[in-house]
């Protein structure tokens, strides 16, 4: 699963979603894109299993990029244990998930391909996402 190799500190707080994404709403290496509709906190195992829906679809052509990342530790403490003394120990990391920004992007494949693996990848996730090609990802209007 994806996490970062080390961090400033282990236990973060849980923080606001409000806004638009800002950064990474824009379909920058790929040709197609998948752009979220929802906010969210998407965790390193929906990523990877979005990331294995898609590669087993286009059948390892082309190329698949992946441009969320999880930076932010969600903690939680044990089964069956009282209340006080601190906060639990990280238990999985997440992606902090904007509407309006592009998740993953794929190259090398027709539009059939992509929109068919970029469906597979949609399903893994757990908020609403639309399928954008490279220059029109803001055609379709609303929020992203």
């Amino acid at each position: 699963m994806l996490m970062p190799k080390r961090v400033k500190r282990r236990r973060v707080h849980r923080g606001r979603m409000k806004g638009i994404a800002t950064k990474g709403n824009r379909i920058t290496y790929g040709t197609y894109g998948l752009i979220a509709l929802d906010r969210s906190w998407i965790t390193s195992n929906q990523i990877e299993s979005a990331r294995i829906a898609m590669t087993r679809s286009i059948r390892r052509t082309g190329k698949v990029f992946i441009k969320i990342f999880p930076h932010k530790s969600v903690t939680k403490k044990p089964a069956e244990v009282r209340m006080g003394s601190g906060k639990g120990a990280p238990e999985y990391w997440v992606a902090v998930v904007k509407p309006g920004r592009v998740m993953f992007e794929i190259d090398g494949v027709s539009e059939e391909a992509a929109r068919e693996a970029m469906r597979l990848a949609a399903h893994k996730l757990p908020i609403k996402c639309k399928f954008a090609i490279k220059g029109e990802e803001f055609a379709e209007g609303g929020e992203a």
